[in-house]
């Protein structure tokens, strides 16, 4: 059986980000339970112009951006709440799928996609997360039972990104389980069976 595939899309326009944080942690989770992964981070995504359809030309980040989602087995995507629902910049990362409409796989379509939801109050943090549930649903990917709401009131993540609040390591734990599971399973039912005994 391969190897799955996990990518990270999410974060703010500032670099280390409590959300980006939240979002290296998960993946780094699927990392020890043996997955691949690549992150696309907020300052990343701060460079992919506004999505249009009509025009075909793609900046480099636009490219490597669809490849890994192709590739991809399963997603974590982490958003800050915005005015009760994800930023603009991941929204228009997310955007970027539509050029997978004519895949094989297209869009999420077979993928298991995590939800992180950052937020200075649990309002916001509960609608944003209902948003992108909408979102992976619209994208024909499954949404994991477990979606992480993080209230970042108070503190939770240090300068390096480690935490020692319970709860947000459970529902970061659960959630990339979740994710890992579902990759392993679907991995194994697309390999080619053997020869008959």
């Amino acid at each position: 059986m391969g190897t799955p595939h996990i990518v990270g899309i999410g974060g703010t326009t500032r670099g280390g980000s409590s959300t980006e944080k939240a979002l290296r942690f998960a993946l780094a989770i699927c990392g020890k339970e043996g997955s691949t992964t690549t992150v696309f981070g907020g300052p990343e995504l701060a460079t992919l112009p506004l999505y249009a359809p009509e025009h075909r030309e793609r900046t480099d980040v636009a490219i490597r951006l669809v490849e890994e989602l192709r590739r991809a087995d399963g997603v974590i995507i982490a958003s800050p709440a915005y005015h009760g629902s994800l930023s603009g910049l991941v929204k228009n990362a997310l955007d970027y799928t539509e050029d997978m409409r004519e895949d094989d796989r297209a869009y999420f379509s077979g993928r298991a996609v995590g939800l992180i939801a950052t937020g200075a109050g649990w309002q916001g943090i509960v609608s944003t997360l209902e948003a992108q549930r909408a979102i992976v649903h619209a994208l024909r990917g499954w949404a994991t039972p477990m979606g992480v709401a993080l209230n970042t009131s108070s503190p939770i993540f240090d300068a390096g990104g480690a935490t020692t609040d319970e709860r947000a390591i459970f529902q970061m734990t659960a959630m990339a389980h979740e994710i890992m599971l579902f990759a392993t399973r679907t991995l194994s039912e697309l390999e080619p069976a053997g020869p008959p005994a």
